[in-house]
C-alpha cells in the first residue's frame, strides 16, 4: 500500500510565513519596488524550474504572495512530490506588481532548498529501489525548519525518523557509558517508557548487537558499520529486531547498504547537505 501525500498544517505555515516576511519587509516595506513600481501597475508571473528534481514547499510558496496583500493569485501547476524538468511551470503568479515583487523571495527562500532536500532524498530512495530498506532523515536539520524539512523528505518518498527528543527514546553511545553497559541502559528504557513509546539502541559493535538483541531490543540502530559487518548483523539478527544504518550515509554507498538486508538507512545528507533546486521567477509588468 502506499502512503498518502504529506501535508503541512496551515498554522505553522503561517506562521512561519509571516516571520519570513515581517524580517524581509522591516519596518518601511520594500523600497524598491515602492520606488520604481506605480501601485496601479499589475504583474503576471511564471515560477519555472530550471533544472531537474522534485517540487516541495508550495504552500509556504503560496502563503507568501497570500498574506502580503490582497489581490495576488498563486496558482500551483504540479503538486509537492512531483518530479519537473528544467522550463516547467511550477506556477503561475499575478496580481499588483509591488505586492508579487515583495513576496517573491520569501516564496523562494523556502520552496527552493525544500525542493532541493524533496530532490536529494528522491535520489536516495531511487537507489535502494528493489530493496526492503527505507531512507530515513535524522536530527540534523536547520533550527526552526525541521518540520518542514522532514516534509520535504516525505515528498521525496523518504520516511522520517524523530521529530524531537520527546518522540521516542533513541539509546545513544554516550547514553550506554553513562548508565554502564548497553543492557543496563535498555532495561532502565523499558523501564520508564510508557506502551506506546518506542525504544531504538545505538551499537557500534557485534558484541554489543548481540548484548541488544538478548536485552530484548526490539529496533537496533548499527552505528558506523562497514558492509560486512552489516550483512553479519543482519545474519545474527534472525527477523527478530528492525535494523537501521546510520553513520557516514552518502549517495555513492547507499546501495550497498541497502543490499545488506537492513530495514532502514538513515542519513543527515539529505537534509543538510542538498543544495537547493534552481527555480526563479519571470515577471512582466502590466502598466496601466
Amino acid at each position: 500500500m502506499s502512503a498518502f501525500p504529506a501535508q503541512l498544517s496551515r498554522l505553522i505555515v503561517e506562521r512561519a510565513v509571516t516571520a519570513a516576511l515581517e524580517e524581509d519587509l522591516g519596518l518601511a516595506g520594500d523600497l524598491t519596488s515602492q520606488a520604481t513600481l506605480s501601485p496601479t501597475d499589475m504583474a503576471i508571473a511564471l515560477l519555472s524550474s530550471r533544472e531537474a528534481g522534485v517540487i516541495a514547499g508550495l504552500d509556504l510558496a503560496a502563503a507568501a504572495f497570500r498574506l502580503i496583500g490582497d489581490g495576488v493569485i498563486f496558482a500551483a501547476q504540479v503538486n509537492d512530490g512531483d518530479r519537473v524538468s528544467p522550463g516547467d511551470v511550477v506556477a503561475r503568479v499575478s496580481g499588483p506588481a509591488r505586492l508579487v515583487m515583495s513576496a517573491e523571495r520569501v516564496a523562494l527562500n523556502f520552496l527552493n532548498p525544500l525542493s532541493g532536500i524533496a530532490t536529494l532524498t528522491r535520489r536516495f530512495v531511487d537507489a535502494v529501489e528493489g530493496t526492503k530498506a527505507r531512507i530515513c532523515d535524522t536530527r540534523k536539520t536547520t533550527p526552526g525548519l525541521r518540520a518542514f524539512q522532514k516534509y520535504a523528505v516525505r515528498c521525496g518518498g523518504g520516511a522520517n525518523h524523530r521529530f524531537s527528543l520527546d518522540d521516542a527514546i533513541l539509546i545513544k553511545d554516550n547514553h550506554i557509558a553513562v548508565a554502564g553497559s548497553v543492557t543496563a541502559a535498555y532495561k532502565a528504557a523499558e523501564a520508564y517508557a510508557g506502551h506506546l513509546v518506542a525504544i531504538e539502541i545505538e551499537v557500534t559493535t557485534l558484541v554489543e548487537f548481540e548484548e541488544a538483541l538478548a536485552a530484548g531490543a526490539r529496533v537496533v540502530l548499527l552505528d558506523n558499520m562497514d558492509n560486512a559487518t552489516l550483512r553479519q548483523a543482519v545474519g545474527l539478527n534472525k527477523g527478530r529486531a528492525r535494523l537501521e544504518a546510520s553513520g557516514g550515509v552518502k549517495l555513492d554507498r547507499v546501495r550497498s547498504i541497502a543490499e545488506t538486508g537492513v530495514d532502514y538507512i538513515s542519513s543527515s545528507q539529505i537534509t543538510m547537505a542538498a543544495p537547493p533546486l534552481d527555480l526563479g521567477l519571470d515577471v512582466e509588468i502590466l502598466r496601466k
